[in-house]
């Protein structure tokens, strides 16, 4: 079963993948990736400057299955879904 959160939290990175993250105060060590996407934002919403994409990941913590994503507009992360 999954919920819904979209709580932002804070990820470190490496080599452009997430490989670890804070969330509710808690610190999640990525074991694998299991998928990564990208959908671009309107173009009514994008500048020059910026696409505007959101970055989605799939990972493996260890307790469990979260999906994680990054937006190059605000340049924050959020925590939009966690598996049991």
């Amino acid at each position: 079963m999954s919920r819904l959160y979209g709580d932002p939290i804070e990820v470190w990175v490496r080599d452009g993948q997430p490989v670890r993250f804070v969330w509710r105060d808690r610190l999640y060590v990525v074991r694998q990736i299991l998928d990564h996407w990208v959908v671009a934002r309107e173009w009514w919403k994008t500048s020059a400057t910026d696409p505007g994409e959101r970055r989605f990941w799939r990972v493996e913590a260890q307790s469990g299955t979260y999906e994680l994503r990054y937006d190059t507009a605000t340049d924050a992360w959020l925590m939009l879904r966690a598996w049991d």
